[in-house]
């Protein structure tokens, strides 16, 4: 549609525009949802540990989101990390 509308866009300089507003999608989409549609983002692609990473930053900044505790819980059963993951789900109880 995009080449149709703007027959003058290279191949090229159409996937810029389309790879910038991926990422501008995505950032945005992160932030509605405190990070954690990025960290889930890079749990599908198998990268738990920086969807973890991602999490914490997030979570140095806001304390006190509990979806996002929860989430980390998840994140760190899930690579067997049990005990840090009960007690993040046991933070993210007591915001509720």
């Amino acid at each position: 549609m995009m080449k149709d509308r703007y027959p003058w866009l290279t191949d090229n300089s159409l996937d810029v525009l389309m790879r910038n507003a991926q990422k501008e999608m995505i950032m945005i989409l992160d932030e509605e949802t405190n990070g954690r549609s990025f960290s889930k983002n890079l749990e599908s692609k198998g990268k738990i540990e920086d969807a973890i990473k991602h999490l914490q930053k997030h979570l140095e900044h806001n304390p006190n989101d509990a979806d996002s505790w929860y989430l980390m819980g998840e994140l760190l059963c899930k690579i067997g990390r049990a005990e840090e993951g009960y007690k993040a789900f046991a933070r993210g109880r007591e915001l509720f």
